[in-house]
């Protein structure tokens, strides 16, 4: 949970103080914007509310090269699905998922965190190891746009 909650709060920071306009301002990663990564971000964590339960009952998540093509052919579909959203919406979405998602984690018995587990490493991906990713890209970005730069990576 500390992990967690320090990559989600370092994820936080990439984007407070941004203006609508800029959270919206295509180019942060390929086409995407500060809000499709948001986005993008409350996906991966949809995921993690989606397969967590079916990991800890000894199951296995779906295979994405096999449901939809691959990683990035699921993450195209999942940003266009969620194109037509306003920021308020991703915002609102996000913070909703997050919680839900903590407060599921809290539910989850502590023997999944002790050691390597499948659980713990679904979790890992869709979410601690994840968020770095787009915060890094986040903070380049805002740097390149000279929007000001609080923490380097």
């Amino acid at each position: 949970m500390k992990r967690l909650d320090k990559a989600w709060r370092d994820f936080q920071e990439t984007h407070a103080g941004l203006s609508e306009a800029q959270l919206m301002m295509p180019g942060v990663t390929g086409k995407w914007s500060v809000r499709d990564i948001l986005a993008h971000v409350t996906t991966w964590e949809e995921e993690a509310l989606k397969h967590l339960p079916l990991v800890l009952k000894g199951g296995r998540s779906p295979r994405y090269s096999l449901t939809y093509g691959g990683i990035d052919a699921f993450n195209a579909l999942k940003t266009e699905q969620k194109t037509n959203l306003s920021l308020a919406q991703v915002l609102q979405e996000m913070h909703d998922v997050h919680r839900r998602l903590i407060a599921y984690i809290e539910s989850v018995p502590l023997s999944q965190f002790q050691k390597e587990t499948r659980f713990r490493h679904r979790l890992r991906l869709d979410t601690y190891s994840h968020y770095p990713i787009h915060a890094k890209a986040i903070w380049k970005w805002r740097e390149k746009q000279g929007f000001g730069v609080r923490k380097l990576f």
